[in-house]
């Protein structure tokens, strides 16, 4: 089966599970999925689960991934920050809906080879940091200080305080929290400077490395 019979089998399959964020689908419909897998995967690109990837990393699985921009609400005038670029299939999801996406990996090789496809695919609007996602955006280029919507592609053992910190006011915030096996996903919106979080779905990530002190 062509890739993009299967590309729209998967969007079938999220329609099914009960994705309606219509603008999540149509990115969902645009980006290659294959392009952002080892080539030795490429022929389950439109399965729904995780692949390999390098540095001991992971693609997570498109219904996954679905669930959590959808909970985010994403708008066009939204200003992300994505925590674990990893191949950059998420980024591009996310930066063809978002007005500017800012991603940070942990891993330079990952980060340099994600910045790498996602250029060649004409992205303009995506701005790289590699380091610690437990710091989120600090000094980094451009200089922002607080994002409408926040995603994580990791689990940390509990909610990164300087993520919070950059959450703007009326901002939405989804990750994984948990131990090293499984976790649950957070919801989290920042209303009139109070932290709501609401906790849903069973997942399971690769940890969130902590580096800062």
């Amino acid at each position: 089966m062509r890739f993009e019979d299967q590309r729209l089998r998967l969007l079938e399959d999220l329609k099914a599970g009960g994705i309606t964020d219509a603008a999540v689908l149509s990115a969902f419909g645009d980006i290659p999925r294959e392009d952002y897998v080892l080539p030795e995967f490429k022929e389950y690109a439109y399965r729904n689960r995780p692949l390999p990837i390098r540095a001991g990393q992971t693609i997570s699985q498109p219904a996954m991934i679905a669930i959590m921009m959808s909970e985010l609400k994403l708008r066009p005038s939204d200003r992300v920050l994505e925590i674990g670029t990893g191949s950059g299939y998420q980024s591009a999801l996310l930066a063809s809906i978002a007005d500017e996406l800012c991603t940070v990996e942990l891993h330079d090789s990952l980060s340099l080879g994600a910045q790498k496809i996602l250029r060649a695919a004409g992205f303009k609007n995506i701005y790289f940091r590699i380091g610690d996602g437990w710091a989120g955006w600090e000094k980094a280029y451009p200089a922002y200080k607080e994002f409408d919507k926040i995603i994580v592609s990791a689990a940390a053992e509990e909610v990164p305080p300087r993520l919070c910190d950059q959450l703007a006011e009326g901002g939405i915030m989804v990750l994984p929290v948990g131990g090293n096996i499984s976790q649950i996903l957070h919801i989290i919106v920042r209303e009139e400077g109070t932290l709501k979080i609401r906790q849903d779905y069973p997942c399971a990530f690769v940890p969130l490395v902590k580096k800062i002190k």
